[in-house]
């Protein structure tokens, strides 16, 4: 064989492996990336109990926290204990589960030159402090949000890891925070995970310019069973330099109480950083003191439409459960749930 012949070959063959290699490459970064709610907790390691609406299987999950008027958390309470209401009607309580579980949750922090930097001060060092209440079977990611969201950190066991993101939100390079558009990312994100499962929300509530407006937020937080607990990280900043009120602040502030009430969650509006870790410890206790209650609509109807959801405290003989201490005194409960649901719209099976 002549050995141009053999040279011409051999670089045939070279081309022929490199151009391989080459499109094995390009096919390994063509697959989809995982999302984060792919990622979350397998159904085996999440509290069991959670319960998604479904048009084949209506059953609507209602996460209940009951604390006194001091916020102390009651617990011992037993599934004869609660009634719950659908548009006025009482419903059969087929599922139920208290405990101190695992809990799945999202830091959802506000990325942006708002505040002149200090917003995003205030969110970063207050979700630092929410680590501190983690216990090793928590999942808990990061994400952040200035003209559109960002996944700063997966669904992960690790709070280094969430630290390690938290270091990096350092230089801000947009001033829109356009909140609708991430709450509405990450409820869409948190759709399919079963058990106990939050956002904690760590933003000033200002929306600059999202695609979305206020109404689908509402929107989507009737179709979604996640609970919202909201920490407006400006109160500081507007009550040192903003006398009098602002429109803009008060609307901000309004938004991220609705945002929490409708899903059962509560919200703070801390003056002072001092306030901070009292309020992290009260976001994890309300997740590992819910009682989850699971029930299908007596109605069996797929019909569309929204549905108001009622939760009382009842003793055996269904008559208002009297609550005292332990010095006899009567104890006023406060019952945070959500509001009511979207039902899907089809036949049901």
């Amino acid at each position: 064989m002549r050995p141009a012949l053999v040279r011409a070959l051999v670089h045939g063959a070279l081309v022929l492996i490199l151009c391989a290699a080459a499109c094995a490459n390009s096919f390994a970064q063509a697959q989809p990336q995982p999302q984060p709610s792919q990622q979350a907790p397998a159904p085996a390691e999440s509290p069991s109990g959670g319960f998604a609406i479904s048009v084949s299987v209506p059953v609507v999950n209602v996460d209940v926290v009951i604390t006194d008027n001091n916020g102390n958390y009651l617990g011992g309470l037993h599934k004869e204990n609660f009634r719950v209401l659908e548009d006025g009607v009482p419903q059969t309580v087929s599922n139920f589960e208290s405990g101190q579980g695992a809990f799945t949750i999202v830091v959802l922090a506000e990325y942006s030159k708002l505040g002149y930097g200090y917003f995003l001060y205030n969110a970063r060092n207050w979700a630092g402090a929410f680590l501190r209440q983690l216990q090793p079977q928590d999942w808990i990611a990061l994400a952040s949000f200035d003209t559109r969201p960002h996944i700063e950190v997966d669904f992960t066991h690790n709070p280094g890891e969430i630290e390690r993101g938290l270091a990096q939100m350092n230089l801000p390079f947009f001033s829109e925070s356009n909140l609708f558009d991430a709450v509405v990312d990450t409820l869409d994100r948190m759709r399919e995970i079963k058990g106990r499962k939050a956002v904690l929300v760590l933003a000033s509530g200002i929306d600059t310019f999202s695609r979305i407006n206020l109404n689908n937020v509402l929107s989507r937080l009737r179709e979604n069973d996640t609970t919202i607990f909201s920490v407006g990280i400006a109160e500081p900043f507007f009550n040192q330099y903003v006398q009098g009120g602002d429109l803009t602040y008060l609307q901000a502030q309004n938004q991220l109480r609705t945002f929490a009430s409708m899903s059962g969650g509560r919200a703070w509006f801390p003056r002072f950083d001092a306030e901070v870790p009292g309020i992290m410890s009260d976001v994890a206790a309300s997740l590992r003191n819910q009682y989850s209650l699971a029930y299908t609509p007596s109605n069996g109807v797929a019909d569309g439409k929204y549905h108001k959801i009622k939760v009382e405290l009842v003793d055996r003989d269904g008559k208002p459960l009297v609550l005292t201490d332990a010095k006899g005194k009567k104890i006023d409960a406060r019952i945070f749930a959500r509001q009511g649901y979207q039902a899907p719209i089809g036949n049901v099976n």
